[in-house]
């Protein structure tokens, strides 16, 4: 988990509702300037509603459909990227016979943070990392799961499938994360077995070289995460519009909810930053006429 300690401000906007053209619809409210009992908009969404629990379940119920049919075929590619791959020329490891296992992320993958996230929903200092580590020391019981992640695990085990965990929390803290995977019902996770974390292998943030020793070892058929560096560290170092349109690209579409599974995380990382210019192009502004003067 890559923290930058950066809010969603703004309320989420949902489309493609069928609606019945014979009932007047009355606009949508405003969202307003101080979010409902001060809870920050992402927060808000992803601790708190429906939707997002429903986004959840529905990628954690795709990538068990998806990886019961990739097993069954036995043999194929792996989901990780060989080294040397580009986001415009993606290749992947080959499996052989290796086992099968699915790869995933930890915090706002397969746990909510609530402790955390409660507490820091009260403050207004920024990320703190030493907090943080306060946290990973002792939050192991104010965790859950996420919708949909319980029964995914359970039927990716029943499965065959080792359940394989690549999270940036820290080494130090590996028993308490451990423990707070357990808690929540997802384990077992063992440091060194199946439980790999920040400056593992290569000593590096950055998640391919722990990701390239899990795929020596086994066949990943799926990964889950919250940051697009769940799945290759590629896209570190492009500007927001680049990670965008790369994600969205061609070589990558098909990638998504065949193989490698994104879930939802309006609150912090590498999806938030983008400037108001790089988010609403030019060329789509638009100005309310009875505004204008």
């Amino acid at each position: 988990m890559i923290r930058h300690g950066l809010l969603l401000a703004a309320g989420l906007a949902l489309s493609g509702c069928v609606v019945d053209a014979s009932v007047t619809q009355a606009p949508p409210a405003p969202v307003p300037a101080v979010p409902a009992g001060g809870v920050p908009a992402g927060m808000q969404y992803l601790y708190g509603s429906g939707e997002a629990a429903a986004l959840s379940v529905q990628a954690y119920a795709a990538l068990v459909d998806q990886t019961r049919a990739r097993i069954a075929k036995r043999g194929g590619v792996s989901v990780v990227l060989e080294p040397g791959a580009t986001l415009a020329s993606p290749r992947f490891q080959s499996c052989g016979d290796k086992p099968p296992a699915a790869v995933f992320d930890v915090d706002e993958t397969l746990l909510l943070n609530l402790g955390y996230e409660g507490d820091d929903a009260q403050r207004s200092d920024g990320w703190d990392s030493a907090r943080w580590d306060r946290w990973e020391k002792t939050g192991a019981m104010k965790v859950a799961a996420v919708p949909g992640a319980l029964d995914a695990v359970r039927a990716l085990r029943a499965m065959g499938v080792t359940v394989v965990f690549n999270t940036n929390r820290a080494a130090a803290n590996a028993e308490q994360t451990e423990a707070a995977l357990t808690f929540a019902g997802l384990g077992p996770a063992k440091y060194g077995e199946t439980l790999f974390l920040k400056g593992d292998v290569d000593g590096k943030s950055g998640k391919d070289g722990r990701r390239n020793a899990i795929a020596q070892r086994w066949c990943v058929v799926a990964m889950g995460g919250d940051q697009l560096g769940d799945f290759t560290d590629l896209f570190a170092g492009l500007t927001p519009p680049e990670r965008r349109a790369a994600a969205a690209s061609p070589a990558l579409a098909a990638l998504w909810g065949h193989g490698w599974f994104v879930l939802p995380n309006p609150v912090y990382g590498t999806g938030l930053g983008s400037t108001y210019d790089q988010t609403f192009p030019s060329a789509t502004r638009w100005t309310d006429p009875q505004e204008k003067h």
